[in-house]
């Protein structure tokens, strides 16, 4: 069976990608910070009847991120990264003046960092995999000017980046950076919590994810909603 490492997979987008995957027959390897919500999510996920592993931590360090591959390598390998877990820099977002600079380091260190990190960890199993593969979670502000968005936009900016590199430098892998689009989730409501405006579920974007599984399209940056209308 495949192999999917998925970080921030306790709720929301990861969450959702876990379920899906495992109705899939995917084998998991799930992380999040909280310990409770991801063994309640893990849990859920095994319903399915695949395997799956719940490791709480925090990406940014480095023995964590040692312990998900060696989880995902026990479970036969690694087919699939997903960079989910994301950091705002602050919550509510502020303007840039305001922006505490250890928020815009967390961010850097979450996004960014720790994403590198764990892609250069899992690296050597995502090769030896048929199908290696990695898909960075984006967002529209790693591409627009939104106020209030900046410390946020200008990480995932650099995420989209260090994935665009990677496709070039590992051709044999598909790396995909992927905005989803505006979603209800515990992140967006921490972002903006006066944004009272309904959102759609997480739920709803994962197709769009499964249809890049499913077609393996070149490396590059997608967009969920195009991604669904092609459909």
């Amino acid at each position: 069976m495949p192999v999917a490492i998925i970080t921030g997979a306790s709720k929301g987008l990861g969450r959702a990608l876990a379920d899906a995957l495992a109705a899939r027959g995917w084998d998991l390897v799930l992380d999040a910070r909280g310990a409770e919500a991801l063994t309640e999510a893990a849990q859920a996920v095994s319903g399915h009847g695949t395997r799956v592993t719940a490791l709480p931590g925090d990406v940014t360090d480095a023995g964590h991120r040692s312990e998900l591959v060696a989880a995902a390598w026990k479970l036969g390998g690694v087919d699939l990264l997903v960079n989910n877990a994301s950091a705002l820099g602050a919550e509510p977002l502020v303007r840039l003046e305001k922006l505490p600079l250890e928020g815009l380091r967390r961010a850097l260190e979450v996004n960014v960092v720790a994403a590198l990190g764990l892609v250069q960890e899992a690296l050597p199993l995502l090769r030896a995999s048929e199908a290696g593969t990695v898909i960075v979670v984006s967002s529209d502000a790693a591409a627009e000017a939104y106020e209030t968005w900046g410390g946020y936009g200008a990480s995932k900016a650099a995420l989209d980046h260090l994935a665009a590199v990677l496709s070039e430098e590992e051709p044999e892998l598909r790396v995909w950076a992927v905005d989803p689009g505006d979603m209800a989730t515990d992140l967006y409501a921490a972002a903006v919590p006066d944004d009272k405006d309904p959102r759609p579920e997480p739920v709803g974007v994962v197709p769009a994810f499964l249809r890049l599984l499913d077609e393996r399209p070149v490396s590059g940056r997608y967009g969920a909603a195009a991604l669904l209308e092609a459909r």
